[in-house]
């Protein structure tokens, strides 16, 4: 048995990299940047006002208030580019240019206009209220690197830098494939001593999230010809290759075997775990291929625990690893004697801004309702006991 550290590390070595392809921009978010993003422009590209107001000659406003001479308007898309002199103003929009020989900008808040004259009410100080060219970035400067995961908030940057597709790396195809002779398809309705197909849908949705294109491949039964075959078929087809169920040790737990009759080398089979401790991992050439347990929770665990990394590290992600901080816990919680454990948990905030995490209220691997509310998992390591009021490490999911 092998602890989660070295599982991941012998993972690392086999994951293979991706090549790289160009996608429409608004096709980009959840996909990971194959090359930098450079500026390709000051951004802003001009000195701007801030607020509507009126572009002045900050020493002309020191005796406020004053009066000065209105000699035009500059608003955005329509700048006005003479040269601006003492004792002048002009009337400016929010994100319009600044004219020339203005240096700062009064908000009309503070003014009154009447008969080509404005009044500035109160004193303005230098570059008051501007936003200079270049001061947000400057052409040239790297905005994204290579490996970053693109998100909603980075989209209107790429569209401002004039990325109308953007380079990034190929999805993973990703199949799942679901054994058991209990198991029927979602549709049906299950007869007596059998289950829907739970784990295919969810490992499918979890692969889709991390940026892979997942296809659901039929069910296969406890006959170790079929699942043989079954296995082959999928990874015809398939980067990698995630099997749920029958990775045990019961009579009828048939992966490792069909894994081994079609070639595949079991890189580890075991893991100092809970839940998920049968997690296995195996490769045929540059295929990955995950064995993860059958009950539903230990499936969903060990797959953020070591599949997700291997998809994003695929990509080509700079973290590929679910991000990890620290909460208060709001009750006691107990790891298994000799494994790390991963406890599912909601989080919150008290009334002091603390974040606390409280492990669901779930009966076992096999509580998918449970499950269904976590926002992490509180990581507790082999042996410990954290009382209500500890702080502990937590994986946000």
């Amino acid at each position: 048995m092998i602890t989660v550290s070295e599982a991941l590390t012998l993972i690392g070595r086999d994951v293979p990299s991706l090549e790289c392809e160009e996608i429409p921009l608004g096709e980009s978010v959840g996909r990971v940047l194959a090359k930098d993003v450079a500026a390709d422009t000051d951004l802003p590209p001009f000195d701007r006002s801030q607020m509507d107001g009126y572009a002045v000659v900050a020493k002309d406003t020191r005796s406020a208030p004053v009066e000065l001479r209105i000699v035009g308007e500059s608003s955005a898309g329509h700048g006005w580019h003479n040269a601006m002199k003492s004792g002048e103003a002009v009337r400016i929009m929010t994100g319009a240019p600044l004219p020339p020989g203005a240096n700062a900008v009064q908000k009309i808040e503070l003014t009154s206009e009447a008969a080509g004259v404005v009044t500035i009410d109160e004193s303005t100080k230098l570059s008051a209220n501007i936003v200079f060219k270049g001061s947000e970035v400057k052409a040239g400067d790297r905005v994204f690197s290579k490996g970053e995961r693109i998100t909603e908030q980075m989209i209107a940057s790429l569209a401002a830098f004039g990325c109308g597709s953007v380079s990034v790396s190929a999805r993973p195809r990703v199949g799942t494939l679901a054994t058991g002779s209990e198991i029927v398809p979602v549709e049906e309705t299950p007869g007596v001593d059998q289950i829907r197909n739970s784990n295919a849908p969810m490992l499918a949705a979890l692969s889709a999230k991390c940026g892979a294109s997942p296809t659901e491949f039929p069910l296969a039964d406890d006959d170790l010809e079929r699942l043989t075959g079954r296995i082959s078929d999928a990874l015809s087809s398939s980067d990698v290759l995630i099997i749920t169920g029958g990775v045990s040790v019961g009579k009828y737990d048939l992966t490792k075997p069909a894994l081994k009759r079609v070639g595949a080398e079991i890189r580890f089979e075991k893991v100092s775990l809970k839940p998920g401790k049968p997690a296995v991992f195996a490769t045929l050439g540059e295929k990955l291929i995950f064995g993860l347990p059958g009950n539903p929770v230990s499936a969903a665990v060990t797959f953020e625990l070591f599949v997700r990394p291997a998809l994003m590290q695929m990509q080509g992600a700079s973290q590929p690893h679910l991000r990890s901080g620290h909460a208060v816990l709001t009750t006691p919680v107990k790891a298994a004697k000799e494994r790390d454990t991963y406890l599912p948990a909601t989080l919150s905030t008290d009334e002091k801004g603390r974040l606390n995490a409280t492990p669901t209220r779930w009966q076992g691997s096999s509580d998918f309702i449970g499950y269904s509310k976590a926002e992490s998992l509180v990581v507790v390591k082999a042996g410990r006991r954290h009382e209500a009021g500890d702080v502990a490490s937590v994986l946000f999911l």
